[in-house]
């Protein structure tokens, strides 16, 4: 569904209001993953089960371990997202500590990143790169440069599935391609075709016959399909005429997205807990989300906590105007999402970015996963009955009917901007396994 126009907004309150759609893309569990072949392919993304490794060589088993208790962890999800314009394969890695003890406390859950580079599809982008190149070179001044980290640039692509960066599927309804897309289709569709099995195997996964990574423990494996969000319009105030309200924290070069629903300016006075409220309001659009996805994106804060102080510091005070007027307002300065707070990446240097979060309902999907019959009643819930298992697990009142269960309320993961392929000593490598940033938020 395309954005709506905001000039077909009304006043009216019994219009009915059409939905817009924001950056955000939501994974959702979608069935029990049972092939074999999808089991051990590293581009199907999944909750639960045993990881299916990029590199040649599995990577140490130690990557699993809780960092407090030292015992292997449970893969809470593994996704399929490569980097736009990028020769790399890459998927992330996420696992999680369910003992009790280790609630709370920094290391209990643990993200890598793992690339390899794809000689395949390396030549193909740089054989659709030079054409592009060859097309504008001439005739027009040279455009600025696109974000590498913005999914919107391909159409169709996801970072849960391999999209039309590699195969170059047809475009769905709810994505517009822009127009010089549309002429490397229709160039490459008879390439794509004949390298589409070349592709598949470049990227299949080394197999875990005969590796520790068997015996780990794990979480029965679910699909993990991803959509986009939508959210209800916002509608417009009613104003006496003459009358508007401007808000430059709302109002950021976002494209055709909702911004007012991303920018997320918070008020400094927290005495009543609206971060968890927004957070709560957010999430009950769509109460089936495991995982919100939005590369170099603002994550969705939990509670008002350390880590959402740290990420959305107070402003600096305004100085007091020094002027006749006695009853000049000064209006408060609203809290604003800044990462300067997470460290960079220590193998480039480079900046880390916001990737993706893990939500709430992501431990009630791999609690029920391990039970088919519980599974089933929950595909049968209505919506009424979905929306309110989902509040109880956001305050916490869901029991899991065991001692143990992980109890975190949103975890952000932050990756290398660069997606740097380096070794200790700064060199380029085919293939790497880098652990990236985890901030867990735990409760309100």
């Amino acid at each position: 569904m395309p954005p709506i126009d905001e000039d077909e907004w009304s006043d009216s309150d019994e219009e009915a209001v059409s939905e817009v759609e924001t950056s955000v893309l939501l994974g959702t569990p979608d069935g029990v993953v049972t092939a074999a072949a999808d089991l051990a392919d590293a581009a199907v993304s999944r909750i639960g089960g045993l990881p299916a490794f990029l590199p040649s060589s599995e990577p140490p088993f130690p990557s699993s371990q809780c960092k407090i208790c030292s015992r292997p962890m449970e893969l809470l999800v593994q996704m399929w997202c490569p980097f736009e314009n990028s020769p790399m394969d890459r998927a992330l890695y996420v696992w999680g500590c369910a003992v009790p003890e280790c609630q709370a406390k920094e290391g209990c859950i643990r993200a890598w990143r793992g690339l390899r580079y794809n000689d395949a599809y390396a030549a193909k982008l740089e054989k659709k790169l030079a054409k592009q190149k060859a097309k504008t070179a001439p005739v027009t001044p040279e455009k600025p440069k696109t974000n590498p980290f913005a999914l919107g640039g391909v159409p169709n692509s996801t970072p849960f599935g391999l999209g039309t960066q590699i195969f170059e599927e047809t475009p769905s309804a709810t994505s517009s391609p822009p127009a010089q897309e549309e002429d490397d289709h229709e160039t490459s569709d008879s390439e794509s075709d004949s390298t589409s099995e070349e592709l598949l195997t470049a990227m299949a996964t080394s197999t875990l016959e005969e590796s520790v990574w068997r015996s780990a423990p794990s979480y029965p494996p679910v699909y993990l399909s991803t959509c986009s969000e939508y959210l209800p319009a916002q509608k417009k105030p009613k104003l006496p005429p003459g009358v508007q309200i401007v808000d430059s924290v709302d109002d950021p070069d976002k494209n055709s997205k909702d911004v007012s629903w991303i920018s997320e300016a918070y008020e400094n006075s927290l005495d009543v807990d609206q971060v968890f409220e927004r957070f709560t309001k957010r999430v009950g659009f769509e109460g089936e989300q495991c995982v919100r996805y939005e590369l170099e994106g603002i994550p969705l804060p939990y509670s008002s906590d350390s880590v959402f102080k740290s990420l959305f510091p107070l402003p600096p005070a305004l100085p007091v105007p020094v002027t006749k007027a006695a009853f000049t307002v000064t209006p408060p300065a609203k809290r604003a999402y800044d990462p300067s707070s997470i460290p960079p990446c220590p193998v480039c240097k480079s900046r880390r970015i916001f990737e993706c979060q893990l939500m709430p309902n992501l431990i009630n999907i791999l609690r029920a996963s391990g039970d088919g019959e519980e599974d089933r009643n929950r595909k049968k819930l209505t919506d009424e009955e979905r929306r309110k298992l989902v509040e109880q697990e956001l305050k916490g009142s869901s029991s899991s009917g065991s001692g143990r269960g992980m109890e975190w309320g949103t975890c952000l993961i932050f990756s290398c901007s660069k997606d740097c392929a380096l070794a200790d000593d700064g060199k380029s490598v085919r293939e790497a396994w880098r652990e990236e940033v985890v901030l867990i938020q735990w409760g309100v």
